[in-house]
């Protein structure tokens, strides 16, 4: 077992990056006007959390954000590697963001995450994007203030991708997160499971745990800044804690942070079949703030898809699983994922992911046409299947599960809803002014009077579409 002191970044090298942050901030103190800094976000929601920290981290250096990268003096782009298409966009978007250079030559333009912490990657940026000032990697990007501060100071162009590929975890770094009432939380990082599909291991390194006594104390503080709907992050969060070496699992953890006073919800993403468990299923159902929404990817509805994914379980342990949930939580709103046309799929392995689709009824479903990924074992899997036997199948599942979604969303009219207001809508009929979200993410457009960001109103359920529930606000309200 990796003893948890061993991931744990040292102070004094913490305190190296703080004093690294402060030298920056005395320099952008002399500038005659408060330098930008602009970010952009590939991917998933852990991208989006890192993103915060450097974010922080700029702020702290004195740099102020700016939504337009014209106008920035340092241009982050924190990118994704699960997809080629994330990566497609990423290289499209930075060969406009180093045209800027054209005219202000002094901007520094860096590329972070998942996708630069292959080395095929850094080496098309060092070939084809040369005025890219900064790489560095998920296992660098505590280091940030030192590579940031180098540049300044006159270094050339800066790799740094190498760090621990075990991975480390660096706390009492600043963060800066957005206006609103949603925060993530991160409980812990990397993962162990090696799906044969995935690059996540490979670029994000080995599952690691923050302390219990850390995660309380950011969730007290984000309770305490008014947020409202706070997301605990994590590639597998049901097996957060096993790295630890102390008797906590995840859903001990979950327990100890519901117990936290205040007016919030608590939900999280993402777990993984093979590690759920009842004992999570029971703690869900009665926790005070603990939202009954579950994220639970099944994939493939094939046993031998499964087995050749490397995901641990079978499609009858999955929908048995399911089962539990929905037993503890019978108003339980269910997600998944489902990749579509993975090397050797037939159409019995895919008629046996639509019986999976069918039999679990799900509120919401993220599905893709299988990517290959360099340096996975699949993409060297032999495929028989045809591009458009593949999108085929793809339709027929969209179709499905439109079907199902319609009839899941129907099922919500004229009922009573808990509802977070969360933003404006863009009702083109002028009536649904606000959306927000119910206690299991569905979305739903709200009219009444009165209404703030950050609301939990009652409402009543007028009429639903495909995409969105339509509500009146019944009053104010809050049912942790």
């Amino acid at each position: 077992m990796i003893e948890h002191t061993s991931r744990q970044v040292p102070k004094e090298q913490i305190a190296h990056q703080l004093d690294c942050m402060e030298q920056v901030s005395r320099h952008n103190a002399l500038l005659p006007e408060k330098p930008l800094f602009f970010c952009q976000t590939f991917g998933c929601q852990q991208n989006e959390a890192d993103t915060e920290r450097i974010a922080g981290m700029l702020a702290e250096m004195g740099y102020v954000r700016t939504e337009d990268a014209q106008e920035a003096n340092v241009i982050v782009v924190n990118t994704c590697a699960v997809r080629e298409h994330a990566e497609k966009r990423v290289f499209g978007i930075m060969g406009q963001y180093t045209h800027i250079k054209d005219t202000r030559s002094d901007v520094i333009i860096c590329m972070c995450g998942c996708m630069v912490q292959q080395e095929h990657i850094t080496e098309k940026i060092k070939k084809s994007y040369p005025r890219v000032d900064i790489v560095f990697g998920t296992h660098m990007l505590w280091h940030f203030p030192e590579l940031l501060l180098q540049r300044l100071n006159g270094s050339k162009r800066i790799f740094a991708i190498s760090g621990d590929p075990k991975g480390e975890i660096a706390e009492g770094l600043p963060v800066q997160r957005g206006a609103g009432c949603h925060a993530w939380l991160s409980i812990m990082y990397g993962c162990n499971n090696f799906c044969t599909y995935c690059i996540v291991p490979y670029v994000r390194g080995r599952e690691r745990s923050r302390k219990p006594e850390d995660i309380e104390a950011e969730l007290r503080c984000l309770v305490a800044e008014g947020y409202k709907d706070i997301t605990l992050l994590g590639q597998n969060v049901n097996s957060y804690g096993k790295d630890l070496g102390i008797s906590m699992d995840f859903s001990d953890l979950l327990a100890r942070l519901d117990a936290v006073e205040g007016e919030y919800r608590l939900r999280f993403m993402t777990s993984h079949p093979k590690d759920a468990s009842e004992k999570l299923f029971a703690t869900m159902a009665k926790g005070k703030h603990i939202s009954h929404q579950l994220h639970l990817p099944f994939q493939s509805g094939s046993d031998a898809i499964l087995k050749r994914m490397n995901r641990g379980y079978t499609k009858e342990s999955y929908l048995a699983l399911i089962a539990k949930a929905k037993e503890y939580m019978p108003d339980l709103v269910l997600s998944s994922d489902i990749i579509v046309g993975f090397p050797g799929e037939t159409e019995e392995d895919f008629q046996g992911t639509l019986d999976v689709v069918r039999q679990g009824q799900y509120d919401v479903l993220y599905t893709f046409l299988y990517s290959k990924r360099s340096g996975t074992p699949a993409a060297s899997m032999p495929d028989s299947a045809t591009q458009e036997e593949k999108q085929d199948r793809f339709n027929r599942l969209l179709k499905t599960q439109e079907g199902i979604n319609q009839q899941r969303q129907d099922a919500y009219q004229d009922r009573e809803l808990s509802v977070l207001i969360d933003g404006l809508s863009n009702s083109k009929d002028g009536v649904y002014t606000h959306c927000g979200r119910t206690d299991g993410g569905l979305l739903v457009l709200v009219r009444g009077e009165d209404l703030h960001i950050g609301d939990f109103v009652d409402v009543v359920i007028e009429k639903t579409s495909l995409r969105a529930l339509y509500g009146s606000v019944l009053g104010k309200g809050y049912h942790g």
